[in-house]
């Protein structure tokens, strides 16, 4: 884990200490992840042998580029675990889709404001946006 990364966490988590708000954020964010993935996959961009790129696919690889330069290990388990939301979310209707963005985010901010009493880490680092599922990741797989 690189400096850079083991920092980002360390703020992730001055704004998670409560279980609950822990627990809301453990369905929160991939519900969140999985509703931006099945309406980005609404997006073609074009055609490889009979594949249609989507921005889903084109969004992974920006977000993948990214954890890389934290750590590639969990960037590498983070990318099966968004292919595997985005495996999930591609059928979803778009009602669908915004009702799971919507439910993802009213469980963000029972977490903050009814658990933590504390508002998001992103409203002071927009960097976090991509921290927390990453965060996520790492908690599931044992890296923090």
């Amino acid at each position: 884990m690189t400096p850079t990364l083991k920092a980002h966490f360390a703020d992730y988590a001055a704004f998670h200490g409560t279980v609950g708000n822990k627990a809301c954020h453990y369905v929160g964010i991939p519900l969140i992840v999985l509703s931006i993935l099945a309406l980005l996959a609404r997006v073609p961009l074009f055609e490889v042998g009979g594949f249609t790129v989507t921005l889903a696919e084109a969004f992974l690889v920006l977000v993948t580029a990214y954890y890389l330069t934290l750590d590639a290990v969990l960037a590498v388990i983070m990318l099966a675990a968004s292919a595997a939301l985005l495996a999930l979310g591609r059928p979803l209707p778009v009602a669908v889709s915004v009702g799971l963005f919507v439910l993802g985010w009213i469980f963000q901010f029972v977490g903050h404001y009814v658990y933590e009493k504390r508002s998001p880490a992103f409203y002071r680092n927009l960097a976090h946006l991509l921290v927390g599922p990453l965060w996520i990741v790492a908690k599931a797989v044992g890296r923090i």
